[in-house]
């Protein structure tokens, strides 16, 4: 057999990839980052979408990425630097708004709509405060890997011993967000529809659900995890955008020897006598033993592993994992700021996290409208404008703005299609947010769209998904991707899964790929049973 190209190949150069690449090669291993683009970052990139106009492509704002993969990859000195919002979020609704942020803010305006929401608040705060530290604690972590016998029981019980001391009600506080749903537990806490939909739009986003669907309580929680620029829950933006993540990332795995390749497609994974041994990349074979995949789980086993490769019974699974998180995602450019009609002056609110969702029955018809006609005509939405926090990412005087957007199914039915509808699509999301802030319509001058198709097309999210599959009760924790294959470690011997479609799923937070390359190098170990 020809000598081996590399220690371990990493099929893709998102932050996952990188991260996953970084770590091995700390270690001493040699690695090579095929990627299929021009540019590293996979979904985490800033494109200039118009003449002097930059921004993120796809993923728009930080908090997730875990403090460790910052730290260890020495990201700051890399050149990344994260600045916080000025105000976490603001919601305009009708006649009335919210504004959330630190210092007791959000309290404060909650109190400010709903005096009795303001002790809804304070209880709904320690239910998190109960529930998010058990969250955090798996995330750099394999799940317990159900039926694997003795080699399962170390996890299992790390999570016995995690929820030693939680009081009935703190346990209680667990299951309901494990298995409830976003609504239910809002409408126990608070009456009013905009502090219920501060809370809720984190259910949905990225999820094809309504939020009083089972489940959207933990991709609420999914959401609370993180901090940014060192404050625990707060959301920030990176200077220069997502792509300066990817950058930073890239250069630290450099400077450790990854050999990184870009316009480097991989087409096939090379499999001999029951084990992946390499890869195809724009028709040339590159051996390695040990194969790591960053790209979304579908795509993987329905596109790059061989046919008969894996057990019917995965090719089964696979083929039918659940991919669709009805997201539609432009960047506009703008000649001046929105100016809100319930809060027309220009200060720090337009910072922050701008959501148009004015309360649950508003995210729930959303869903339903998606669900019957193909988009919603009045979507969920959450705006930045990044450049009141950047001002390199446009000329002066000018802005950009993210839309990131709920619900756009990805297949609109016979005879429909994204090609056709985008502009359409597009034009009603501008209006939704003119009928906020007139005068915004006029205001673009420019704007890049990502339909779920573009979204599929341009980065490999199958069927438009940002998390490399839904993030719903069957598709979490102990079975993702898929039970028996929770530790990274895929149904071919070899092959790792390193991406968002591996535990504990999508977001920008470097975890799979941290907690990938710790399985690759304990079946590196000279006593592990389980060689890569």
């Amino acid at each position: 057999m020809p000598r081996a190209a590399a220690d371990a190949i990493i099929i893709g150069a998102g932050h996952n990839g990188l991260t996953c690449a970084f770590y091995l090669a700390r270690k001493g291993l040699k690695v090579s980052v095929l990627e299929a683009a021009d540019k590293v970052g996979g979904a985490a990139v800033t494109d200039e979408f118009l003449p002097g106009f930059r921004n993120s492509a796809a993923s728009y704002t930080v908090s997730l990425l875990q403090p460790k993969v910052i730290r260890d990859m020495d990201l700051e000195r890399h050149g990344l630097k994260v600045v916080l919002r000025k105000r976490d979020n603001f919601l305009p609704g009708d006649g009335e708004y919210l504004i959330a942020g630190r210092g007791g803010l959000t309290r404060k305006e909650i109190a400010r709509l709903n005096q009795e929401d303001a002790s809804g608040y304070d209880a709904y705060i320690a239910e998190l405060e109960a529930v998010v530290p058990l969250i955090k604690k798996w995330i750099l972590r394999s799940p317990p890997e159900v039926g694997a016998g003795a080699r399962g029981l170390p996890a299992l019980l790390g999570l016995g011993r995690d929820m030693v001391g939680m009081s009935t009600a703190q346990i209680r506080s667990v299951h309901d967000f494990a298995t409830r749903s976003a609504g239910e537990i809002l409408d126990r806490h608070f009456k009013g529809d905009l502090a219920k939909s501060l809370f809720g739009f984190d259910g949905v986003v990225g999820n094809f659900a309504s939020p009083y669907d089972a489940g959207t309580a933990y991709v609420l929680l999914h959401h609370l995890f993180g901090e940014a620029a060192g404050v625990e829950g707060s959301w920030g933006h990176a200077i220069g955008g997502m792509g300066s993540i990817t950058q930073a990332m890239a250069k630290a795995c450099r400077e450790k020897g990854v050999d990184i390749l870009l316009n480097t497609p991989v087409e096939e994974i090379i499999v001999e006598k029951g084990r992946a041994a390499g890869v195809v990349a724009s028709g040339k074979a590159w051996r390695s033993g040990t194969i790591v995949a960053g790209v979304h789980p579908k795509l993987l086993f329905d596109r790059l592993v061989p046919d008969g490769a894996v057990d019917r019974d995965v090719e089964q699974r696979m083929s039918s994992w659940k991919s669709e998180s009805a997201t539609f995602r432009m960047n506009v450019a703008l000649s001046e700021l929105p100016k809100f009609t319930v809060l027309p002056k220009r200060g720090d609110h337009l910072s922050s996290g701008i959501i148009f969702a004015p309360s649950l029955d508003y995210m729930d018809r959303a869903y339903v409208d998606a669900r019957v006609s193909g988009w919603s005509k009045q979507p969920v939405a959450e705006m930045l404008i990044p450049s009141t926090l950047d001002h390199g990412l446009a000329p002066r005087g000018k802005h950009v703005a993210s839309l990131f957007c709920q619900h756009f199914r990805f297949d609109l039915g016979p005879g429909r299609g994204w090609d056709k509808e985008r502009d359409k699509a597009a034009d009603s999301i501008i209006s939704t947010i003119d009928s906020h802030a007139p005068g915004f319509a006029k205001s673009v001058i420019g704007r890049q769209i990502h339909s779920p198709l573009d979204l599929e097309r341009r980065f490999g999210l199958i069927g438009g998904d940002i998390f490399h599959g839904k993030m719903g009760l069957d598709q979490l924790f102990s079975a993702r991707p898929m039970i028996g294959a929770a530790d990274y470690r895929m149904p071919l011997r070899g092959l790792y899964l390193c991406g968002s479609g591996a535990h504990p799923g999508g977001g920008v937070t470097g975890a799979p790929g941290h907690n990938a390359a710790r399985a690759i190098l304990a079946d590196r170990r000279p006593w592990s049973r389980r060689k890569p």
